[in-house]
């Protein structure tokens, strides 16, 4: 079994940064990509952003210049670098991770951007 933890999720004002991160634990073999996804009120979840074991990276065209996804192999973590916040970004945050088993999902993290 995998657990994700995610943390860093917070009330901030527009234009305000935020660090996102997400730390796999359990049955880890080998994480094929990392991802944040996030999901408001009423609304789909949608992807934010994902990252490739090899590092490459893919973005929503919402958040492109804005956030940037890494990950620290070594740690099992996936951060997600939030800068400029708008109030559209108010969402919870969920991490997720591929491994050869299929998908796990962390429980997700609040992130409100209001003035």
């Amino acid at each position: 079994q995998v657990q994700l933890v995610e943390s860093g999720g917070a009330l901030v004002q527009p234009g305000g940064s935020l660090r996102l991160s997400c730390a796999a634990s359990g049955r880890i073999f080998r994480i094929n990509d990392m991802g944040w996804y996030r999901q408001a009120p009423g609304k789909q979840r949608d992807l934010v952003a994902t990252i490739t074991a090899a590092g490459t990276t893919n973005y929503a065209d919402s958040v492109t210049g804005r956030f940037t996804i890494s990950r620290d192999n070594a740690k099992n973590t996936v951060y997600l670098q939030m800068n400029n916040l708008r109030p559209e970004d108010t969402s919870v945050y969920y991490c997720a991770i591929d491994q050869y088993g299929g998908r796990t999902w962390g429980r997700g993290t609040q992130v409100t951007v209001s003035s």
